[in-house]
């Protein structure tokens, strides 16, 4: 049987482009499903108003992996989950890498954003250190190489937006 992480790699070689849409709900995915996506996208900020919290960070990694499991056990596509930044430093963004494939979803993205997190389009971002943005990613990549080499982890940078940040800064990251 494959895996959702190996279906959702192969249709990012076989399409052009895969539109995801953003979804918060088992039933947001049905219906996903339903008409004709052929991966969905679990969006954090979604989940979050869903649960009356803006999207800054309030809701807990093992909140959002239980709403990822939900999701991901209602369709037969492959889910990408919004895990934020990783909850917290390399240590936790392990745990939660390890989570996030026992909820069955493709993958997962990680920013590099400091906590509190802020919504892509909320004013006043910061962002970690490259060393420390460096550590998280590599910790999800060891974890994900140990548990399911196919589980993708997209590494998303808030450096052009940030307080300070740049152009340049996001490409290098």
């Amino acid at each position: 049987m494959e895996s959702m992480g190996r279906k959702f790699r192969r249709l990012l070689a076989e399409e052009d482009y895969v539109f995801t849409g953003g979804i918060y709900t088992p039933l947001d995915a049905q219906i996903a499903e339903r008409v004709g996506l052929k991966a969905i996208y679990m969006s954090g900020y979604s989940v979050a108003l869903a649960n009356g919290w803006p999207d800054m960070g309030f809701l807990t990694m093992t909140e959002v992996a239980r709403t990822a499991a939900m999701i991901a056990a209602a369709v037969q596509v492959p889910v990408i989950a919004d895990a934020d930044d990783g909850y917290g430093n390399a240590l936790t963004t392990m745990r939660t890498v390890q989570e996030f494939i026992r909820s069955g979803v493709a993958g997962i993205h990680l920013e590099d954003q400091r906590f509190p997190k802020r919504c892509g389009h909320i004013a006043g971002k910061t962002v970690v250190s490259r060393e420390e943005a460096v550590g998280k990613f590599r910790a999800a990549v060891d974890v994900r190489n140990r548990l399911d080499p196919d589980f993708v982890i997209i590494a998303r940078t808030d450096a052009y937006g940030a307080v300070g940040g740049s152009l340049e800064e996001a490409i290098w990251r």
